[in-house]
């Protein structure tokens, strides 16, 4: 479950992709305006490098970790590292490493599953149109930004988070910062510290090579 919050809600953050007009109704226009406008910011690139913070709180907002980690994006190809985990994904197979057991589980990518909130190819097409109902709440301050906050509710209530917020770079477009809870009464909050859109990626960065880890205990639920 945390691995999947992990990716979904980083790959929201980072890397918006192409909306569709077919949002649902209800939705705010100036909510979508700012979430076109990131689209549109980020479609342009071919391939992202990020770097993000990831804390998480308990419901009373006390602190249960601080993570750092790293995403590569392009196309439908992903990489993400976090501490003690990483997730690889060639657009057809997925490679998900825990460091703790040397372990690496291998999935077939199947972006009409329930869980293909944590797909790229998701998240760069339509997925704040047909997923969710969203709106605007205005602008503040954070640090030296000034940022747009937008509300985002799930239209499928069995997801295993209930709210997202967005907070979006007036300046730049792209998405500073968001906050995800889940139903279990966690909060996780995510800065993006570092966004490079004109990374340099090759298609091997996205396969797991077994040679660099040795001894890892390989379990292929993909055969």
């Amino acid at each position: 479950m945390k691995k999947l919050v992990v990716i979904a809600f980083i790959l929201s953050c980072g890397v918006i992709g192409r909306a569709q007009n077919n949002s649902i109704g209800n939705n705010d226009p100036g909510a979508k305006k700012i979430l076109d406008e990131v689209s549109n910011k980020m479609k342009s690139y071919k391939a992202i490098q990020a770097t993000f913070t990831l804390k998480i709180e308990d419901a009373k907002g006390n602190p249960q970790g601080t993570k750092k980690g790293t995403l590569s994006s392009k196309g439908n190809k992903f990489r993400l590292s976090i501490t003690g985990q990483e997730v690889f994904c060639d657009g057809k197979n997925v490679w998900t490493y825990d460091k703790s057991s040397n372990e690496v589980t291998i999935t077939k990518y199947d972006p009409s599953t329930n869980t293909s909130m944590a797909s790229p190819q998701r998240l760069l097409s339509n997925f704040y149109d047909k997923d969710f109902l969203y709106k605007l709440n205005g602008d503040q301050k954070m640090g030296n930004k000034l940022v747009s906050e937008i509300e985002m509710t799930p239209v499928d209530k069995t997801k295993n988070f209930y709210k997202i917020y967005l907070y979006i770079d007036k300046a730049t477009k792209t998405i500073y910062s968001g906050k995800m809870l889940d139903k279990g009464g966690n909060r996780y909050l995510y800065t993006i510290n570092k966004l490079n859109g004109k990374a340099e990626v090759s298609d091997a960065a996205f396969v797991f090579d077994k040679s660099k880890y040795p001894g890892v205990e390989v379990v292929d639920l993909g055969e």
